[in-house]
């Protein structure tokens, strides 16, 4: 054989043996993570790093409590290596795809069930636990191991991507905490369209004043009942601004500050959902800076 057809043979080897080093071991698919919320995918997404693949079901800009899936992603559920969701009663259109998928064998992790839950009202669990960072730790600690837990999976980058998101969140704690101690402690009281930042509210010592709607999804209606008690507090506790949700029209709450007759401002948060990435609120941690100098701005004098 000639010097040049041994050459090629020997690259082809070469290749061969490189192309073999980059798949997954033993040729097996990459893990599949598929995860509910857009605010847990990007978190979820930043613990895989490239050991494996994570989807999104919900898009950017939609309300956690009412988007649907189709009928090929339902179906398509039982085929992940882990199945991501909040829990608490968030995804309530959901949630039967899910544990449909669960009892067809597709292993599940809940976040809600890994963190000290907060009552919006007396038994019914509050999910927005994503307001406080330090419950995004516990978060993060447990779908950690979860992760590392998957066949084929590299534990080991998915510890060192936990390891510098745990850091990404201590600054953001950071950043909150010094935000509010400028907010003087009589104006440190929340009005919101639902009830969502009970979590926040507990961990850098807010008060919840009330929400235009009396629970905890945007789906409850609210009654005239209640936008009157609502008015009364806000008169009673003279709050300068009033947040309402990117996701949902703020008509609900402008029609409060006017029946309120005060000069009250009604200030729009990223608090369900992730926007596009130029929609000020792409990541979980743009998020919660921009709602931290927005809350801050709005209730310091």
């Amino acid at each position: 054989m000639s010097a040049r057809p041994v050459a090629l043979v020997a690259l082809a080897a070469l290749a061969a043996t490189a192309l073999a080093g980059c798949a997954p071991a033993g040729g097996a698919a990459p893990a599949r993570i598929v995860v509910t919320t857009n605010i847990l995918g990007d978190v979820t997404a930043a613990l895989v790093g490239d050991a494996g693949e994570v989807t999104t079901l919900m898009k950017p800009n939609a309300d956690p409590h009412s988007f649907e899936i189709s009928a090929r992603e339902a179906a398509s559920l039982a085929e992940a290596d882990l199945l991501v969701s909040n829990g608490l009663g968030l995804e309530e259109n959901v949630e039967q795809h899910l544990e449909t998928a669960a009892t067809a064998g597709a292993a599940r992790f809940v976040a809600g069930e890994h963190i000290d839950v907060v009552d919006y009202a007396e038994g019914s669990a509050d999910p927005h636990f994503w307001t406080d960072p330090a419950r995004m730790v516990d978060v993060v600690d447990a779908l950690e191991r979860a992760l590392g837990e998957i066949d084929g999976i590299d534990a080991n980058e998915i510890a060192a991507n936990a390891d510098a998101y745990r850091a990404e969140l201590a600054v953001l704690d950071d950043e909150m905490t010094e935000a509010f101690a400028a907010i003087p402690a009589e104006n440190r009281a929340l009005v919101t369209n639902h009830h969502v930042f009970g979590y926040l509210a507990e961990r850098f010592a807010f008060t919840v004043v009330g929400a235009a709607v009396p629970g905890g999804t945007t789906l409850a209606s609210p009654s005239a009942a209640d936008l009157e008690e609502l008015a009364t507090a806000i008169e009673t506790t003279g709050v300068p601004t009033i947040f309402a949700d990117s996701s949902q029209p703020d008509r609900l709450m402008q029609v409060l500050a006017s029946e309120v007759g005060i000069d009250v401002d009604v200030v729009s948060l990223f608090t369900e959902s992730l926007t596009e990435p130029d929609g000020g609120a792409p990541t979980y941690l743009d998020m919660m800076r921009a709602n931290t100098r927005l809350i801050a701005d709005g209730l310091t004098p």
